[in-house]
């Protein structure tokens, strides 16, 4: 699990499917518009949290980063980053999370060079097979499936549901957590996934 003691960065991870919710890793993805200040947001998590830090666009991204990052520090949270690897080492991230375009592509080299480095850790986010493909040929320790459920983040966008999710996620080969719409009711729903995904206040209110 991802809230085990950690005192280098974090290893490769190994999720067993049939973990019951409470015992699964939760991440906070960041969002612009419904988590204006990052930093905020992950001082109010519980330690062991991983937070995934998006802010795509954000003209000041480096230095909500490095507020973010020396939250994380303080709270004893993981960080990664979405889409710099050259942020990423910037903020001492846990991690590197690659949007599905970047890993159809593959991640480019810095980013490579970075995680061998580092022995940082690999996320990728997915909405088929074909990018859960994508990310176990990568080696990613683990893919975001979304959306699982309906969300706030993507209104009226078409979901996987529990039965898909379960079916894709037991065919991937890398670990899946279930990100969009997931809270402690249908968390219960998802017995295959290694993991459990939502931006604040939903993930801090996961089982």
């Amino acid at each position: 699990m991802w809230t085990r003691t950690l005192a280098k960065p974090m290893r490769r991870l190994n999720f067993p499917k049939d973990a019951p919710p409470a015992a699964r890793p939760r991440l906070a993805v960041t969002d612009a518009a419904r988590t204006p200040d990052p930093a905020a947001m992950a001082a109010r998590l519980p330690p062991g949290t991983v937070v995934l830090f998006r802010h795509y666009d954000a003209p000041d991204r480096r230095a909500l980063g490095a507020r973010l990052a020396r939250v994380c520090r303080q709270r004893r949270l993981y960080l990664l980053v979405a889409g710099d690897a050259r942020l990423a080492a910037a903020l001492g991230a846990d991690g590197l999370h690659l949007p599905e375009y970047l890993a159809r592509r593959g991640p480019p080299p810095v980013a490579r060079l970075w995680l061998r480095r580092r022995g940082g850790v690999l996320t990728v986010a997915a909405h088929s097979p074909a990018a859960l493909a994508w990310a176990a040929a990568l080696g990613a320790d683990l893919a975001l499936l979304s959306p699982v459920f309906p969300t706030r983040s993507h209104p009226g966008a078409a979901t996987l549901g529990p039965v898909r999710f379960a079916l894709w996620a037991g065919r991937a080969g890398v670990p899946v957590a279930a990100l969009g719409g997931v809270t402690a009711a249908t968390a219960r729903r998802l017995p295959g996934a290694a993991a459990l995904a939502g931006v604040p206040p939903v993930a801090t209110r996961l089982p």
